[in-house]
């Protein structure tokens, strides 16, 4: 059993056999986090893997089905890492996962010298120097959406921070930061090695992609094939489908 407050939902996560708190009044997790997590490199037996920005936790739910590793995840506002520890504990993950609730921007001073084997984030997108008119009233959904608690390069510093030499950090964003990114994971230590743009639909433009680096790692970036998302009837391909439902 699990204690929902308010608006709280349980959902399936039909491809890994899981659940997760959910809740409209608070920023749920999008195709976004799932890309993420299927497309970062995580150790299949061991290692420490730390998931920024978690928000409910989606992501390390997701990696607990594709590692054995210990995953934390770091998550500024209170009430979604409540959710994410709840989702945790329903799934019985406790060993393996935790959560914290804290300004990620802290994190260095936090856990000194300890180095993880692997980063994730799925931050905000959105500078606040374009389009603050149409920043959400909702405080969840905007600090979700735009840098209001970190930007983008505070994303990137901490995650070289937090990764080991040779360790891979991994980022989902949309495809008109990508010089921004290339130009803060050279400046933090972060070689970008593998490249994936994902297209809603053939024929259509990039709007998304997917970038993982290696800590102080050799210059060789690798552009992987597109990623669609539906197929010409409407329909998730069947590279979505095997992510979002196992088929």
């Amino acid at each position: 059993m699990v204690d929902l407050i308010g608006d709280e939902r349980l959902d399936y996560l039909f491809a890994e056999n899981l659940r997760i708190i959910q809740s409209p009044s608070v920023f749920s997790f999008s195709l976004d986090a799932v890309l993420l997590a299927q497309f970062a490199y995580v150790p299949i037996q061991k290692g420490n893997i730390i998931d920024l920005c978690t928000g409910n936790g989606i992501i390390p739910l997701l990696l607990s089905k594709r590692t054995k590793g210990s995953i934390t995840g770091v998550e500024i506002q209170e009430r979604l890492a409540n959710m994410a520890k709840r989702s945790i504990d329903y799934n019985g993950l406790t060993d393996r996962l935790s959560i914290m609730n804290m300004d990620l921007k802290d994190l260095p001073a936090l856990i000194g010298n300890k180095k993880y084997d692997v980063v994730t984030c799925n931050p905000p997108y959105f500078p606040l120097t374009e389009n603050e008119e149409k920043i959400n009233s909702n405080k969840h959904y905007a600090i979700a959406r735009h840098e209001i608690e970190c930007t983008l390069e505070d994303v990137v510093r901490v995650s070289s921070h937090a990764a080991k030499q040779g360790g891979k950090v991994a980022f989902v964003h949309r495809p008109g930061r990508l010089l921004d990114i290339i130009t803060l994971m050279r400046k933090y230590r972060l070689e970008p090695k593998r490249l994936q743009f994902v297209h809603s639909k053939l024929g259509k433009p990039a709007n998304t992609l997917l970038i993982e680096g290696i800590k102080d790692g050799n210059p060789d970036l690798k552009i992987l094939p597109p990623l669609l998302v539906y197929d010409e009837n409407g329909e998730y391909t069947i590279e979505v489908r095997k992510m979002l439902f196992a088929e």
